[in-house]
C-alpha cells in the first residue's frame, strides 16, 4: 500500500460481504483477445451464440467440459 494512504481512511471492511453471491455462482466468461476483438460488447457475444444455438438444433447433445 502506497504511504500516501492510510489504513484508517479505507473503512470497516466487511467479511464474507460477497461471499453467498459467488457460491452461487457466476455467468462471467472471459473470452480470448483473438475472439473478443471480433465483439463489440456482450449483446452481440450473445446474438453470435444464439445464433450458433440455432443452428445446432434441439437434436443436438449439450456439450459439456
Amino acid at each position: 500500500m502506497r504511504d500516501e494512504y492510510k489504513r484508517e481512511d479505507l473503512g470497516k471492511g466487511v467479511r464474507g460481504k460477497y461471499h453467498q453471491a459467488y457460491q452461487n455462482g457466476t455467468n462471467i466468461v472471459r473470452l480470448d483477445a483473438d475472439i473478443a476483438k471480433h465483439f463489440k460488447d456482450s449483446e452481440s457475444v450473445n446474438r453470435a451464440l444464439r445464433s450458433l444455438i440455432g443452428q445446432a438444433g434441439e437434436s443436438s447433445a449439450p456439450v459439456t467440459s
